[in-house]
């Protein structure tokens, strides 16, 4: 039976499922406090990391919990695709590190430059040696805009050069030149890397809402568009690959297959591809520069990494259910860093935290964990201004709607934009806080 919904209807379920979502599997408030002595080290104050100290600072009664992050700002990446596109401005990603911390954790703000698994210590640029008895690794990944010949983040904003990901100032540069380029037209290129990365929808999002606001625009015949996927598919699910392939088709919008970008001649304004076939050199007038993506040097050289499968990106080695390292039971991985199949989003993070809390208190108690992690990822997949795919699965690619008869995850839908403008935001400064 098909459900229809009033415009009102709508708003509200929008609302709500934010609220719902934040609340969502949270009853710390009612659980018992476990008392223990602990000294917990989470590396990384993103997403995961801070999720994770609030929860289990609300767990646990006596332990010394401490991150370790030097950056000063905490960044919203869901919105960059936004900044990136003129539907909102820089700071709207950005807030305050200990805006979201409680006064029990004790925050260093240095980067961590080694972890000694055997000894148990980190070690920080600051000379600081932190010892722990359980350690969280959540550092996020790095952007190695270095492995593009020619590139530099000081190019992003001008000649057609765009960069959303490297942070709200490039991504607002971006807008700039995708603006020039949606005025005057041309070939533009649109690329992904060929290794893991985070939010494998955004470069699909950038390229469907610059196209899109062409078209409101009235200059879409001006724009030559091509989308240089890494492989032969277009996203990493089947079926979003197929919707998104016959999307393409309807808005002129022409896939390369297996085009990883290498280089980049910003006065000649050509950008060299590897292909199955050898180099080719495409000519633009707008290029969207997403680099490959890999661990913090001090994860890769911390013997953490993989060492037969993702070697050249050292993802942290960890089962995928439970997130804890196959070779150091007292070490946990989260969020981007974690070696798994899947999960690189910010709604994944909402559902790996609680598994990794869940399995540290589990080994502070003697007893086995109890939740796990099935892959759960989710991409608003924005179509156009105004309309997005609620795209939601697992590790075994199944679609895992969270709205089943109301949503549906393959069709544009208002609400599923309205989804990302009014609940996601929401949803994820209630996981900041722990409550999600």
């Amino acid at each position: 039976m098909e459900i229809k919904l009033n415009r009102r209807q709508l708003l509200s379920l929008a609302a709500g499922s934010g609220a719902a979502l934040a609340t969502s599997g949270y009853a710390n408030g009612a659980r018992a406090q476990v008392a223990t002595k602990a000294r917990i080290v989470i590396i990384g104050a993103g997403a995961g990391g801070t999720a994770l100290a609030n929860r289990l600072a609300d767990r646990l009664q006596g332990a010394e919990i401490t991150l370790i992050d030097p950056r000063v700002d905490h960044l919203y990446q869901p919105g960059l695709t936004l900044v990136a596109a003129g539907l909102k401005p820089a700071d709207y990603v950005l807030s305050k590190t200990t805006d979201w911390l409680p006064k029990s954790v004790n925050l260093i703000q240095e980067a961590a430059t080694a972890i000694d698994a055997e000894t148990q210590i980190v070690a920080t640029e600051g000379g600081q040696c932190i010892a722990y008895d359980f350690l969280v690794v959540a550092p996020g990944l790095v952007l190695d805009h270095d492995a593009i010949d020619g590139f530099h983040l000081d190019m992003v904003g001008k000649d057609g050069i765009g960069a959303l990901y490297a942070g709200p100032q490039y991504a607002a540069a971006t807008w700039q030149a995708a603006q020039a380029y949606v005025e005057t037209g041309g070939v533009g290129l649109f690329t992904r890397p060929a290794t893991e990365m985070k939010c494998a929808g955004a470069p699909l999002k950038h390229t469907f809402l610059i196209e899109d606001i062409a078209r409101n625009a009235g200059t879409r015949g001006k724009l030559d568009m091509h989308y240089m996927a890494n492989n032969d598919s277009l996203f990493g699910v089947p079926i979003v690959s197929e919707k998104v392939r016959m999307l393409f088709g309807d808005r002129q919008i022409d896939p390369a297959y297996s085009h990883v970008l290498r280089a980049i001649d910003a006065g000649a304004k050509t950008a060299t591809f590897d292909t199955p076939e050898g180099a080719v050199t495409r000519d633009y007038d707008y290029i969207h520069v997403i680099p490959p993506q890999r661990a913090p040097e001090v994860i890769r050289q911390s013997g953490l990494s993989w060492v037969d499968k993702w070697t050249d990106q050292g993802w942290v080695e960890c089962d995928k259910a439970t997130l804890r390292h196959l070779r150091y039971e007292n070490i946990w991985a989260l969020g981007d860093v974690a070696g798994v199949p899947k999960g690189k989003t910010a709604a994944s993070v909402k559902w790996q935290v609680p598994v990794v809390e869940d399995g540290l208190i589990a080994a502070i108690e003697g007893r086995d964990p109890t939740e796990t992690y099935n892959g759960y990822t989710s991409c608003p997949m924005i179509t156009r201004v105004g309309r997005a795919m609620l795209i939601e699965f697992d590790y075994n690619n199944n679609l895992t709607p969270s709205f089943p008869g109301i949503i549906a995850p393959l069709e544009e839908l208002w609400i599923s934009w309205l989804m990302k403008e009014v609940a996601l935001k929401a949803t994820y400064n209630a996981m900041l806080r722990g409550r999600a």
